[in-house]
């Protein structure tokens, strides 16, 4: 759903880094996985397409924050 975000906090050596991912289209939707210490963050399309992904070593990952977009705001309201 347009809206949805995941905030990734990275430890970069001396320092610490944070990456967005964010649902940029309506009917599009941020999936998470970790699959052999990988941390894999995917924009996805209503069909299933990937639209874009950032991968990260699990190991470097500090914090994995997902925001789903509240109820409320739903695009279905708007229209009705």
């Amino acid at each position: 759903m347009k809206g949805d975000r995941v905030e990734i906090v990275v430890d970069a050596g001396d320092t610490t880094r944070t990456y967005e991912v964010v649902a940029t289209r309506a009917g599009r939707r941020v999936e998470t996985a970790v699959r052999r210490g990988v941390v894999e963050v995917s924009e996805v399309t209503r069909s299933g397409s990937v639209v874009r992904t950032a991968r990260f070593m699990a190991t470097r990952v500090l914090a994995l924050v997902e925001q789903p977009v509240p109820a409320g705001d739903g695009e279905d309201e708007e229209r009705a």
